[in-house]
C-alpha cells in the first residue's frame, strides 16, 4: 500500500538545474520527515538532504549545501529536489525516503525506486 514514486530524473549538462519530485501514498505524509539520499554504483547510500514533517526545517549534506534545495508540499504528499549548479559529481540514482519516529527512534522507513541523474557533456 506504501508508495513513494520519484520522477524527475535524466541527463543534463554540467551547470545545469534538474527539480526531483517523490510522490507518497499509503502513509500520513504530513506525518513523516522526508529526505533524498543517492548512490553510485559500487558505493554506499549516501545522505543528500532532509526536511521535517511541516517543513520548518532543512538539513543537507556538505556536497550539495548552496546547490541543492529540498522542500514539500503536503497538500499534494509530495517533496521535491532542486537541483542547480550540477556536477558530473552528482550522478547517482537518487532515493526518496519517508520516516517516522517515535521517541527518537524509527518506526517506519519507506524508500521509493529510485531515479537515474547523470551530469554528463
Amino acid at each position: 500500500q506504501v508508495q513513494l514514486v520519484e520522477s524527475g530524473g535524466g541527463l543534463v549538462q554540467p551547470g545545469g538545474s534538474l527539480r526531483l519530485s517523490c510522490t507518497a501514498s499509503g502513509f500520513t505524509f504530513s506525518t513523516y520527515g522526508m529526505s533524498w539520499y543517492r548512490q553510485a554504483p559500487g558505493k554506499e547510500r549516501e545522505f543528500v538532504a532532509a526536511v521535517t514533517s511541516t517543513g520548518y526545517s532543512t538539513n543537507y549534506a556538505d556536497s550539495v549545501k548552496g546547490r541543492f534545495t529540498i522542500s514539500r508540499d503536503n497538500a499534494k504528499n509530495t517533496v521535491y529536489l532542486q537541483m542547480n549548479s550540477l556536477k558530473p559529481e552528482d550522478t547517482d540514482v537518487y532515493y526518496c525516503n519517508a520516516r517516522y519516529l517515535r521517541w527518537y527512534k524509527i518506526e517506519y522507513d519507506y524508500w521509493g525506486q529510485g531515479t537515474q541523474v547523470t551530469v554528463s557533456s
